[in-house]
């Protein structure tokens, strides 16, 4: 008797067909696809073709500040640059090079798929002549209908010349970092050789720039450039263009680079270049696409002040004599009320050095960070009139001291910030709690992780300026978070705009008492403390900082309208010889008298107290006088550092009750002056609260 055949499951059934479907279907598009594009003609005078187009950035008041046009250019033919170069790239960029038309619909299909799950265009499998259509014919928006241009114009480059033509044609336009289009500029830019006397380890370093040239470039990081050169070798030993030998020698090979090119000395603002760099490439914009783009980027950086802060950097290291390498400034500069990045500095001299002090260095801030703590204390019920006893105190095995073992006994406790007492500080922190500080400062901007140890309040632990800038921006907008940012809008050539920039995100950080008894307590360090310095004649307020052995000197300041940080030391952590209040807070005020000209005299748009002096009646005016100009700053962290702990929430405690301060309202209060507090009330979606 036969056997009866199974029923097949019907799920596995309709799994087949759909698999069957899918691949008839991918089928189906590919040799559509390929009659299509088989059936395109040639691009006429191709090889005469020059590209003119470049992109340019430009200042808010519409100055050019950045253009990206070949610094260095040297066309090379393809029988004059090294084998091991061409292979270096080939086996990077488009392995298949030699082999398709111009396309990968393979490759397309697969970057599809993953473009779709990412719900973004992440990946554009793009070979070699599809990037050579997109450097010589498009704009460089990310969208299919610019692949499928760009895969219609490789096909046609195909027909047009030969492989040899479009790979030489692709290593001369490519951009590679630097201002050095194509492989015979980026040769004498990073190197100063000739393409025919560069080895086989400086050909795989060049090759792994097309794909992000700022961020493998080794005058940036030269780590990130060496893993990167040493991906590519991998990749040719693993495609059997060179030897084991010869890769192994290869990793071996030390980078050593040529000077930093003069085109940074065309930059007015090279450090703030870098950081639209990196906002771009946040918008989903890639450096190649941005160099060959030929767009009109608009920026909030202020000019006149981007200036007056490099000629202030410049002046005041010279008048100190810190010529040496090491010795290095930094300044950052942003409206607290629109979040626009106005002036940035991240070193004295980009050449030199590419390292950006402003978000990458982490140091002691020193006195500078106790607003922080005193900010806590007033949320925690203190007023800037209780009086505390400036005279020493141990915690534990540690004794900390002022600045030249002075102490001046009671006091009010504004005036114990204006003069930077460091004992003051900690008792302060004792009573609060180094939890309760930290909270203040993660609420205010720090992101650096901070240690659950006392020494914090004198500036023990390391911070970046920005955060430090960004953390006084809620001072001087009364008590609002602004995320900074640094592009305004982006135009194609054609003018049409495809960016243009939201609402900064703003938090609600303190109440307006908050801020207001804290900006009160930072103009009489600036009237009457250690930032006399600083003093531009305009409302405003601020504080220095000065590390142990004079190894950090920092000023951060704001008026209403802009908040200022200036950090000066050695990058190899010796002393610099500097207080805050001395180069730091001059070259703050330089730059701040340009800045802040257009504003004029603007008081801060909520109520600041006007503190009463009241321990006049027990200081003379010679006394006082001499806190103003003795009562600098020392940090002494001898307190070994704890792990860090998890702070917890802090209190809701209110400051709307502080009777015994004499308070006088600022009756003149700009009018017309759109306050952040104005815009955080408006239901925009990109403001958010935390």
């Amino acid at each position: 008797m036969p056997k009866k055949n199974k029923k097949e499951n019907p799920i596995l059934f309709l799994f087949k067909m759909m698999f069957i479907i899918g691949t008839a279907l991918i089928l189906a598009f590919y040799f559509s696809v390929k009659t299509y594009l088989d059936s395109l003609g040639p691009i006429p005078q191709l090889k005469d073709y020059n590209r003119n187009i470049v992109t340019q950035i430009y200042s808010s008041d519409n100055k050019l500040i950045k253009t990206f046009q070949p610094f260095h250019y040297e066309e090379a033919k393809i029988n004059e640059i090294p084998k091991y170069l061409k292979d270096a790239i080939i086996s990077t960029e488009d392995k298949n090079f030699y082999t398709h038309d111009g396309y990968d619909i393979f490759g397309i299909i697969r970057s599809m798929i993953v473009n779709v799950i990412n719900k973004r265009a992440s990946q554009g499998a793009s070979t070699i002549t599809q990037q050579l259509a997109r450097i010589l014919f498009l704009s460089n928006e990310k969208t299919y209908i610019r692949k499928i241009k760009e895969i219609q114009i490789a096909a046609r480059i195909e027909k047009t010349i030969s492989k040899d033509k479009i790979l030489e044609m692709y290593l001369n336009n490519v951009y590679l970092g630097s201002g050095a289009y194509g492989v015979g500029a980026a040769a004498s830019t990073y190197f100063n050789k000739s393409l025919k006397e560069l080895t086989l380890a400086e050909c795989a370093l060049i090759a792994g720039l097309p794909q992000a040239p700022s961020q493998y470039s080794p005058y940036k990081n030269i780590k990130k450039a060496q893993k990167r050169r040493n991906k590519v070798l991998k990749r040719m030993y693993i495609m059997k263009t060179i030897t084991k030998k010869q890769y192994e020698a290869a990793l071996k090979e030390e980078i050593t680079l040529s000077k930093k090119p003069g085109l940074a000395r065309t930059n007015i603002a090279p450090y703030f270049i870098d950081y639209v760099m990196r906002e771009l490439e946040e918008l989903g914009f890639d450096e190649t696409e941005i160099s060959h783009g030929g767009y009109k980027i608009t920026t909030t950086l202020d000019y006149n002040a981007q200036v007056a802060a490099n000629n202030a950097i410049e002046k005041t290291m010279a008048a100190w004599k810190l010529t040496k390498p090491k010795h290095q400034a930094a300044l950052f500069s942003f409206s607290p009320m629109t979040g626009g990045i106005i002036a940035y500095c991240g070193g004295k001299d980009y050449i030199e050095s590419q390292y950006d002090r402003v978000t990458q260095a982490i140091r002691p801030p020193g006195s500078s960070f106790k607003p922080i703590v005193y900010t806590t204390a007033i949320m925690k019920g203190y007023t800037p009139t209780d009086m505390v006893e400036d005279t020493p105190v141990t915690v534990g095995k540690w004794s900390p001291h002022n600045y030249g073992n002075k102490y001046r006994g009671k006091m009010p406790l504004y005036k114990a910030l204006a003069i930077s007492s460091n004992v003051v500080a900690v008792k302060l922190i004792k009573d609060i709690g180094a939890p309760a500080v930290i909270e203040t400062a993660k609420t205010l901007g720090i992101t650096t992780p901070l240690t659950n140890d006392l020494t914090i309040a004198l500036g023990s632990n390391g911070v970046k300026l920005y955060d430090m800038v960004v953390a006084y921006g809620n001072f001087a907008n009364g008590g609002y978070k602004v995320q900074p940012y640094a592009i305004e809008k982006i135009e194609t050539q054609r003018g049409r705009i495809i960016y243009q920039a939201k609402r900064t995100k703003i938090t609600k950080t303190l109440d307006k008492n908050t801020a207001g008894i804290m900006t009160a307590m930072l103009r009489k360090v600036i009237t009457s403390g250690t930032g006399k310095g600083a003093d531009i004649g305009k409302p405003m307020g601020g504080k220095t900082g000065t590390t142990n052995d004079n190894k950090d000197a920092w000023f951060i300041g704001y008026t209403p309208d802009i908040v200022t940080g200036v950090f000066m030391g050695n990058d190899d952590n010796t002393s610099i010889g500097l207080t805050g209040g001395s180069a730091p807070a001059r070259i703050w005020k330089e730059m701040m008298k340009v800045a802040t000209e257009k504003y004029g005299n603007t008081e801060f748009d909520y109520d600041v107290v006007n503190l009463t002096p009241s321990y006049e009646q027990t200081s003379n005016e010679d006394e006082a006088e001499e806190d103003a100009e003795n009562a600098e700053e020392e940090n002494n962290t001898e307190q070994p550092t704890r792990e860090i702990i998890p702070a917890p929430k802090r209190e809701n405690t209110s400051t709307e009750n502080f009777n015994s301060i004499p308070v006088q309202l600022n009756e003149n209060i700009s009018k017309g002056r759109k306050s952040v507090q104005e815009q955080a009330q408006k239901p925009v979606s990109d403001i958010k609260t935390e």
